[in-house]
């Protein structure tokens, strides 16, 4: 579902992306953690090309992402993104922060798209909050917002940018919930977290990045019971102690 390949990135003199190579298969969910300027969030921003590659390539159900010839808003209807800030119009409702694009993309009547908006809301727990205005809802339910309106489009993947980083602790848990009832619906999911339980409890896989590169690629069990590097071990120790 998902290929990237040998791909490298570099933001003037800085190298933020080594020959970096992952997969992802259909409904599977990949988790992507590390320290603090690994280069995560640069490789999640690169799969729907948010960030464009240096060389290397990157395949989404089928499509090189980055080639020139791709129609990269209509590859992008396809590959719903959350990210850590909700980015929410703050003009705008709950229901029509979800039905702007399925309307003005997808070309869905307003009928057509607010239906569908108010059962994804509702599916999230948002099904009082139609109505309301960013200003009006606590940080998770942006979040909430933000993923409904990125499922609105019906995407084939999922990613989420570090999407519980800029919440209360117990706004956390309402996120996390709504990430695992799509991982049980069977959604493909690359997902950059700090969330170390929930990584290991709905990840398929971890792949752990530092400086750029992937430095270890295991399943959950294998990955923070035994890992296989040093670097992997010192980053587990210091994020699982404290």
């Amino acid at each position: 579902m998902i290929a990237v390949k040998n791909v490298n990135k570099t933001f003037g003199t800085n190298q933020v992306l080594t020959d970096v190579s992952l997969e992802v298969p259909k409904s599977h969910v990949v988790a992507i953690i590390g320290p603090s300027g690994a280069g995560k969030s640069t490789l999640i921003r690169t799969i729907n090309a948010l960030e464009p590659i240096d060389n290397g390539e990157i395949i989404v159900d089928g499509i090189s992402i980055h080639d020139k010839k791709v129609d990269i808003n209509k590859a992008r209807s396809e590959i719903g993104f959350v990210f850590q800030s909700f980015n929410l119009y703050p003009f705008l409702t709950a229901l029509q922060n979800v039905t702007l694009a399925p309307i003005n993309v997808k070309g869905l009547s307003k009928g057509e798209a607010e239906k569908r908006g108010k059962e994804l809301l509702t599916s999230l727990g948002l099904g009082d909050k139609f109505d309301a205005y960013p200003n009006r809802l606590s940080g998770g339910q942006q979040q909430r917002v933000a993923i409904a309106r990125a499922l609105a489009m019906e995407p084939r993947v999922m990613l989420f940018d570090e999407p519980t980083s800029a919440l209360d602790p117990e706004m956390v848990t309402e996120v996390l919930d709504a990430i695992r009832k799509l991982a049980e619906d069977g959604m493909t999911m690359v997902v950059v977290t700090h969330e170390m339980g929930f990584a290991k409890e709905i990840c398929d896989e971890i792949i752990f990045m530092a400086e750029g590169k992937v430095v270890e690629q295991a399943s959950p069990d294998k990955f923070f019971s035994n890992p296989n590097t040093e670097r992997a071990r010192n980053f587990l120790s210091k994020v699982l102690n404290h």
